[in-house]
């Protein structure tokens, strides 16, 4: 799955689990219910983008399936999952979870980063949603950048059970969120969402028409 293009993952990562596990053994995960595709060397929203190669950018280059984890704007923590085979620098954003185990932890971490006096009082569905607040949430920082997703204990992506005759998400898109400065490819479709999910991030008016899948 992980050697596929940014494109493809990011429909693909839609309605798989990302698990943490924490040091003492309680376990973290969510439904991944946004993304977006950051194309390499080519993107100009890619910090890959002209073949950028960095101490931080690195785990971008590594093979499908390498977590890439940056810290942004001196605050926040943003997860990538890099795509397609090694040398080629394409990554998916994990932008928001559908919480579905360890919630009560979820709130005691976020509230230790957030201004929620509260944890109990963060509703489920905004615990995970948004880019920064899943990290938080997770407990997952640059410490993981690097992190192989398919074989690390504390850190890894499981995929959606497909059953016959199930059926397939209903994936949404948008351009994506925040890329101002990428020129031409602000109007690009590279982000996906799962429809109808109570977590997502960016609002429903960015959706495009058209089917998500190609």
């Amino acid at each position: 799955m992980f050697s596929a293009p940014a494109d493809t993952l990011a429909q693909s990562l839609l309605g798989c689990k990302l698990v943490r596990r924490l040091p003492d053994g309680t376990r973290l995960a969510g439904i991944i219910v946004e993304t977006e595709a950051y194309l390499g060397v080519v993107d100009k929203a890619a910090h890959s983008y002209n073949n950028r190669r960095t101490a931080r950018t690195e785990p971008m280059f590594g093979p499908g399936g390498t977590a890439y984890v940056y810290f942004t704007y001196g605050m926040h923590h943003c997860m990538n999952v890099a795509a397609s085979t090694e040398g080629d620098p394409q990554a998916v954003l994990i932008r928001a979870l559908e919480p579905t185990e360890g919630s009560r932890t979820m709130r005691a971490i976020r509230a230790k980063t957030s201004k929620a006096a509260n944890p109990n009082a963060l509703p489920e569905h905004l615990l995970c949603s948004g880019p920064a607040r899943l990290c938080q949430a997770m407990d997952i920082d640059r410490r993981f950048s690097g992190t192989d997703l398919t074989a690390s204990d504390e850190l890894w992506i499981e995929e959606r059970t497909r059953s016959r005759g199930s059926d397939e998400p209903d994936i949404g898109r948008s351009v994506r969120i925040g890329i101002g400065y990428a020129e031409e490819w602000v109007q690009t479709p590279l982000r996906y969402f799962l429809r109808g999910s109570r977590s997502l991030s960016g609002p429903k008016a960015l959706s495009v028409s058209g089917p998500a899948l190609d």
